[in-house]
């Protein structure tokens, strides 16, 4: 009886373990849970026949004062141990590096985003992967030096073989940082960790079933193979049921209802659908929408990384359509163009919304082509309008047409006094926070009455005034070069100024003082609005903090004393948008 190997877990194994678990907890969801669990099992179902195998042949051994003594088909307590942690830790390397990454996005057919073809990369990792196999055999039926080489070879290979056949089209078009990563780090720690068992004899290969080589001193070329085989079939397993809820979230017609844990049939299921069968018009939109999202607002684009499945997929449709509906307007040429397209949107919004169901949607699709331009075609027809209500959306059209005041010879500076200013905000971002807590409780089917769901409702539409006040703060000095004041009039008067002083000089200590003022408001409303965020379904409140908390803290920023406004705008750095998001989560 001995410890070294429990100490290989307690100095090792244990505190990455921890370290990761610390990291990834506020992230931490159901369904993450369920996939490392998912992992888990299936590593130690299918490892334990094997390991078992490669002990009773004295593949390699165990001293008796190294181990503590239990065993399971005479595996040490330890080593099954390590099969759980193994897996454990990579899994949550994996989650913490995909996180940020919308999967349906790299949902694609026979080529990826660069015009690649993919079949000849799949035959290649088909054929590599047999080679391997049949090389593995080989060296089994000799059974001499390449012996243990030859059964990691044929153990791993056809599920890696199977793995890849089902998900190749994900496995590259992902990142690396989705695939390679997560394989390579792991990978190269226990390396290290094994050369010191090795070196200590914690465990031993024994002699006549390997081939002497080293990858460095210490370090058998079989473990080296080893532990990059199981954590490669970590990330395949992964990437693999990442590709199969991606398959079950992002085509609602093939697969009407998901549960927020489907089981293993409903995820094969997924992974078995025809490459044909794929919508690539809807995938293509998704691709644009995330763009947009990406290029337009960075502090949307991380928080809308931490919500999950259909909920993260129409998110994103909802900002797309908002994006898309104000560029239309603020790019037009002239007034009459603009007035033009907030027309044929609220055409749009009657055609979908239509009370008589006549409508159906080939004839939408076929208005929205012949009406809107290419760009905005796709964020108008995957707009989710069938759960949305139309009133936000009317009155986000509204507040636009307020911005055309601007533009106008009667009224050129609209935003009169504190009503206007909060009729505005309002109109184009009340209405828009409104619409996302709807789409939370369509997708959460949390329990709530009624008069709870729309007092949710109606603080989340205070919530987006307050976000509107910061955006407003932030871009006093943008708005300013196209002739557009938000400060209310009333408050210039106040200080013996009129809108026109703001366009010619907007960065004077006046206009600063304006700027503090229109952010206490703002950070008033959050603080009273703030609290409903917690009244919301629990899968959705550690998202939305992050949402909420991701745009006031640009308000925290300009409200700083000697903050400078760099190139007309106030922008968190990346690292401090990270701890911002990370300590929302962890409320």
């Amino acid at each position: 009886m001995g410890v070294d190997y429990a100490l290989v877990h307690l100095f090792y194994t244990i505190p990455p373990a921890i370290a990761l678990t610390t990291l990834y907890r506020p992230l931490l969801t159901r369904l993450d849970v369920y996939k490392i669990l998912f992992l888990i099992t299936i590593a130690v179902v299918a490892t334990t026949p094997w390991d078992s195998y490669l002990i009773h042949n004295r593949v390699w051994t165990y001293p008796a004062n190294a181990i503590v003594g239990p065993t399971l088909f005479s595996i040490p307590a330890e080593e099954i141990f390590f099969f759980v942690v193994q897996t454990y830790n990579t899994s949550l390397f994996y989650l913490i590096v995909s996180t940020p990454t919308f999967h349906p996005v790299y949902l694609c057919g026979e080529t990826v985003n660069d015009g690649r073809s993919l079949r000849k990369w799949r035959w290649l990792g088909q054929a590599v992967l047999l080679f391997g196999i049949f090389t593995g055999v080989n060296l089994v039926m000799k059974k001499d030096e390449g012996f243990y080489l030859g059964l990691i070879l044929v153990w791993a290979g056809p599920f890696a073989l199977l793995l890849w056949t089902l998900a190749y089209q994900f496995l590259l078009g992902l990142p690396w940082t989705n695939t390679i990563l997560p394989i390579a780090a792991p990978t190269l720690y226990l390396w290290v960790v094994d050369t010191l068992a090795l070196k200590r004899g914690t465990w031993v290969i024994e002699s006549g079933t390997k081939l002497g080589w080293h990858l460095w001193d210490g370090l058998e070329i079989e473990e080296a193979v080893f532990f990059l085989a199981t954590n490669l079939l970590i990330v395949f397993g992964l990437v693999a049921f990442d590709n199969a809820l991606a398959i079950l979230q992002t085509f609602p017609l093939l697969f009407p209802d998901v549960p927020v844990l489907p089981s293993p049939m409903m995820l094969v299921r997924g992974l078995l659908v025809p490459i044909a069968k794929y919508d690539e018009e809807r995938i293509k939109g998704l691709k644009e929408a995330l763009y947009r999202l990406k290029k337009k607002s960075r502090s949307f684009y991380l928080a809308s990384g931490v919500f999950q499945g259909r909920l993260r997929i129409d998110l994103v449709l909802l900002y797309s359509f908002c994006r898309v509906a104000d560029d239309l307007v603020d790019n037009a040429d002239s007034v009459s163009e603009a007035k033009h397209w907030i027309k044929q949107m609220n055409r749009y919004l009657d055609y979908a919304y239509i009370k008589d169901k006549k409508r159906d949607s080939h004839s939408m699709e076929e208005f929205i082509r012949s009406t809107f331009p290419p760009p905005a075609q796709a964020a108008l027809i995957l707009l989710p309008t069938s759960y949305l209500s139309s009133q936000p959306l009317y009155d986000l059209l509204n507040g636009f047409e307020m911005d055309l005041d601007f533009l106008s010879g009667e009224h050129s500076f609209p935003i009169v006094d504190e009503t206007a200013l909060q009729i505005y905000a309002s109109r184009v971002a009340g209405t828009v926070a409104e619409a996302c807590i709807e789409l939370v409780y369509h997708h959460t089917n949390a329990p709530a009455t009624e008069a709870q769901r729309q007092n949710i409702v109606h603080a989340g539409g205070q919530m987006g005034i307050a976000l509107q006040y910061v955006n407003i703060a932030r871009d006093i000095t943008v708005d300013a070069r196209i002739t557009r004041v938000y400060l209310p009039t009333t408050w210039l008067k106040e200080r013996n100024l009129v809108p026109n002083d703001v366009v010619e000089a907007p960065d004077t200590p006046h206009t600063e003082v304006l700027r503090q003022k229109l952010l206490d408001q703002a950070m008033e409303i959050y603080f009273q609005a703030r609290s409903a965020i917690e009244l919301l379904p629990l899968e959705a409140r550690g998202p939305m903090r992050v949402a909420v908390e991701s745009y006031i803290e640009i308000g925290r920023i300009l409200r700083k004393p000697g903050y400078r406004v760099k190139a007309g705008r106030a922008t968190v750095p990346k690292l401090r948008r990270l701890k911002v998001a990370w300590t929302a989560l962890s409320c």
